[in-house]
């Protein structure tokens, strides 16, 4: 009888702790979550992602709290979020420069497939190919005429070296036929400065922090870079329908968590997202910012980003890129 009593004791002590894991995950989240933005506040990954925490948070009874780790084309934030606990604390809401990333350094701290779990892309937008009026570029075969005159004498700006702006450039140059001097910064914010100024004559840039000066006329929009023409822009044309075939570049912003993150925690994150995009609320603000919604399940978006890194790194290859140390 003791040693009945006694296994039973151990039987139930052992489905205990085995449950421990299960019963923690059923209560997640029960503290608030970080949200790693690899990007300054302002810019269209910070702004999409607040507009999903927000609801985030109420649906779940906690704070979604964003924590913006800008620098080093969001390699800065990378490193921090694949370092982190995979305990569902610690996500990140990053762009498609996650893909670039790996082509365009010679070594990062992390492991661009192996160190992150995919929950799902949120977005995908349209970036803006943006000249000022003062340039005396009105449509893009005038852009175009002006680099083939005077190779190598046009620039143009990007969100920093090796960032999704940067390659969408460098795949326009390549299918253009064209030579442009990169000029990167620390972010669109001043990217656009430069471009307003004159000082750069062009830039691929998120429809989001320039759309008011589009609309205004203090920028022109010659072209978008997407596979299809923006919903904010609909009268500006893509690259390829103005006339450069194969320049199309798919600028997507998505959540991720470290790896390891247990999958209930991963699904509930997967779940909430879609149930935020959904709200009348986060479509209202998708429309202002010509942003589309994009979902994948977690075991699509982790397929596609590795397929999408080495859709980078062709491209990287070709343009000739030194990789940053």
């Amino acid at each position: 009888m003791r040693f009945v009593a006694g296994a039973a004791l151990a039987a139930a002590f052992t489905l205990s702790v085995a449950s421990a894991p299960a019963l923690a995950e059923a209560a997640y989240p029960s503290k608030p979550i970080r949200v790693i933005v690899p990007f300054a506040a302002g810019s269209t990954t910070d702004i999409i992602a607040r507009a999903i925490t927000d609801k985030m948070s109420q649906s779940m009874g906690q704070q979604l709290v964003i924590d913006n780790r800008g620098g080093a084309s969001g390699t800065i934030g990378q490193a921090a979020v694949a370092s982190a606990a995979p305990d569902g604390y610690t996500v990140m809401i990053h762009s498609s420069s996650h893909t670039v990333s790996p082509s365009t350094f010679a070594k990062l701290p992390f492991d661009t497939v192996r160190d992150f779990a995919g929950v799902t892309p949120i977005s995908s937008l349209s970036n803006a190919l943006v000249v000022s009026p003062q340039k005396g570029y009105r449509t893009l075969g005038d852009l175009l005429a002006a680099a083939r005159a005077q190779p190598g004498k046009l620039n143009f700006a990007s969100a920093g070296q090796g960032s999704a702006t940067h390659l969408n450039a460098e795949k326009f140059k390549l299918a253009a036929r064209i030579a442009a001097t990169n000029i990167p910064f620390k972010g669109s914010a001043e990217a656009v400065t430069e471009v307003l100024a004159g000082r750069v004559d062009y830039y691929f840039s998120p429809i989001a922090p320039v759309i008011g000066q589009i609309r205004e006329g203090q920028l022109l929009a010659l072209a978008v870079g997407s596979p299809k023409r923006a919903s904010a822009l609909p009268d500006v044309p893509t690259t390829a329908e103005a006339g450069v075939p194969g320049s199309e570049f798919n600028f997507w912003i998505g959540m991720m968590a470290p790896a390891k993150t247990p999958r209930p925690v991963i699904e509930r994150l997967h779940a909430e997202v879609l149930k935020a995009l959904a709200t009348p609320e986060v479509k209202e603000r998708f429309a202002k910012l010509g942003a589309d919604t994009w979902t994948l399940k977690p075991e699509q978006f982790d397929a596609y980003i590795k397929d999408e890194i080495a859709g980078n790194a062709s491209v990287v290859k070709a343009a000739g890129l030194a990789a940053q140390q």
